[in-house]
């Protein structure tokens, strides 16, 4: 795909999560996340009920009344997006490849965040980090993050999440809101997830395909691993196979999950044929 055609791909993203972006997500997701703590707003005489504790003890003795300084809430937000770019992201059997399915969720993301003015970046990773974006913000600097997603080339080796996380603590210094695209197939350092999650607002989202779930029954069938290499046979027509497959996915998932809920980190699974605005909404409204 060239240039032009990327381009035209992105600017239809645009286009299709604008309405979805604006009529659902922006609020919500704003309203959902906290910003970096306090910050000093100004200084005015004492009134009865203010705490003693922000009394501006300098202005207090220059003019001989109480003063207090008033702090507001800092509502500016710096938004990271880590994006899973090992080679089976770049899969899909039905609606969308996993890759284009990132790009439109990170552009309703991306364009929340740009309509809150706050500042977003990208990490690309895979067996490492690949790609990164320092955390700017507007419109073309979130054009540039959809490109940069859809265009890259996805790398055949496996995803390993704890580099990711943990070249982002190294990075970057501050809380941030993360938003962590895998879909999750590879193994991963507990421990610096539950760090990256102490210090971070962290939410993945695990982007499927109902195939990484199910297996259909196609008679004996030459499977290759996109991301090892490794190749085997396998007889789909065993509806036990079938079964035990499914029950294993099943219990990697669930196991995943809990990792993240124990380490007070966010885990949703979305399917490439869901509406992700509806799951994205819920999740913020019960945040």
């Amino acid at each position: 795909m060239d240039v032009k055609d990327i381009i035209k791909k992105v600017k239809q993203i645009e286009i299709r999560t604008r309405r979805r972006t604006e009529a659902t997500l922006m609020g919500q997701y704003h309203s959902a996340f906290k910003g970096q703590g306090m910050t000093f707003s100004e200084v005015r005489p004492y009134q009865d009920g203010d705490e003693i504790r922000r009394m501006d003890w300098n202005k207090t003795a220059r003019f001989r009344e109480p003063f207090v300084k008033v702090m507001e809430e800092e509502r500016e937000l710096t938004m990271m997006i880590l994006v899973d770019i090992s080679a089976s992201m770049n899969y899909g059997t039905k609606n969308a490849l996993k890759k284009e399915f990132v790009t439109e969720i990170a552009a309703s993301l991306g364009f929340s965040a740009a309509g809150n003015n706050d500042k977003v970046g990208l990490i690309l990773f895979a067996d490492k980090v690949y790609k990164v974006i320092p955390p700017k913000k507007g419109r073309k600097h979130i054009l540039a993050i959809l490109s940069s997603i859809f265009s890259e080339e996805y790398i055949a080796s496996e995803s390993k999440i704890d580099v990711a996380l943990d070249y982002l603590m190294n990075v970057f210094k501050k809380k941030t809101l993360v938003f962590l695209f895998s879909d999750f197939e590879d193994a991963y350092n507990e421990k610096i997830l539950k760090v990256a999650a102490k210090k971070n607002q962290l939410l993945a989202l695990r982007i499927y395909d109902e195939k990484d779930e199910q297996i259909p029954d196609v008679g004996f069938a030459h499977f290759s691993d996109v991301e090892t290499g490794e190749k085997i046979w396998v007889n789909t027509s065993s509806a036990r196979w079938r079964y035990d497959f499914a029950e294993k996915q099943k219990q990697k998932i669930r196991h995943i999950k809990e990792n993240f809920e124990n380490a007070s980190a966010a885990f949703l699974s979305i399917n490439t044929s869901e509406d992700y605005s509806k799951i994205l909404y819920q999740y913020f409204q019960r945040k």
